[in-house]
């Protein structure tokens, strides 16, 4: 459970704490952006839902694994006593701070105008069915104590949110061909958080001299690389098939499809920082 080498330890310390800076201020711009606009319009709430579940999962689990001594003993037992755990504090920190800052986000929708946008029933029966599981394995799971195989169940939930959530948002930019009110600065930041994040582990199996870290932890890995798929498709979306066009005098031109949905007061050409 030693590190082998101080410099690859430090790198792993800085790569896992610049991941966490770049992944929670990654929340910052949607919040600020919704703020600036008093508007959530081409936010869509489906993805809001499902990130809030996901969030909460990825939470359960990291909280669960770093500060239980119980299950990191369960953990030991299943892959071995030289083996790391594979939740660090900024992972702990990260996700407190994800789930904040999503249900924020989630006020705002309350507080601010949203059109005629409201969450799909898929959306609801998706999480109702999600939740109703999860209880149902802790039922499970409590007898017999359980509790590693629960939280491995709460990091499948968060891998798959993290495989769907970001599908409404595809669809709603398409449809509308616009990314306009969906903040690019989360998107790029986003994708630093998930690159540094799959580093990390990387570090860590070459210390370690092995990979159990990154199937021990499968959801750690599946969330950088579904994180770094779908944040290059929304870069794609916004500055190669739906930019912002202008006039010849440098005015933002909005699409027919677009422009019932942003208010007089907004200024699209600083809508997406």
């Amino acid at each position: 459970m030693a590190w082998n080498s101080v410099g690859l330890e430090v790198l792993y310390q800085v790569l896992g704490w610049v991941a966490f800076f770049a992944w929670s201020f990654s929340f910052y711009p949607q919040v600020l952006l919704n703020y600036k606009r008093k508007s959530v319009v081409g936010l869509n709430f489906d993805f809001l839902v499902l990130n809030l579940t996901k969030h909460s999962s990825y939470l359960i689990y990291n909280a669960a694994l770093f500060f239980s001594p119980f299950i990191q003993r369960q953990y030991h037992d299943k892959y071995g006593d030289k083996e790391m755990i594979p939740v660090a504090a900024n992972d702990v920190a990260f996700s407190l701070h994800a789930v904040t800052l999503t249900a924020i986000t989630v006020f705002q929708v309350f507080i601010y105008e949203r059109g005629t946008q409201k969450v799909s029933r898929i959306c609801i029966s998706i999480s109702a069915i999600v939740w109703t599981a999860a209880i149902v394995c802790l039922i499970i799971a409590w007898p017999k104590g359980n509790w590693l195989w629960l939280i491995d169940v709460f990091n499948s939930i968060q891998v798959g949110m993290t495989a769907i959530k970001y599908i409404p948002q595809v669809i709603m930019n398409f449809r509308r061909k616009s990314t306009i009110g969906w903040s690019i600065g989360n998107i790029l930041l986003d994708l630093t958080g998930g690159v540094l994040n799959f580093g990390q582990m990387g570090v860590q199996s070459i210390d370690q001299h092995t990979l159990v870290n990154f199937y021990g932890n499968i959801g750690k890995t599946l969330l950088s690389l579904e994180t770094v798929f779908f944040d290059v498709l929304f870069i794609i979306q916004h500055y190669v098939l739906y930019p912002v066009k202008r006039d010849e005098n440098g005015k933002a031109i909005i699409s027919e499809r677009v422009a019932p949905l942003i208010r007089p007061s907004d200024k699209p050409e600083e809508d997406n920082v």
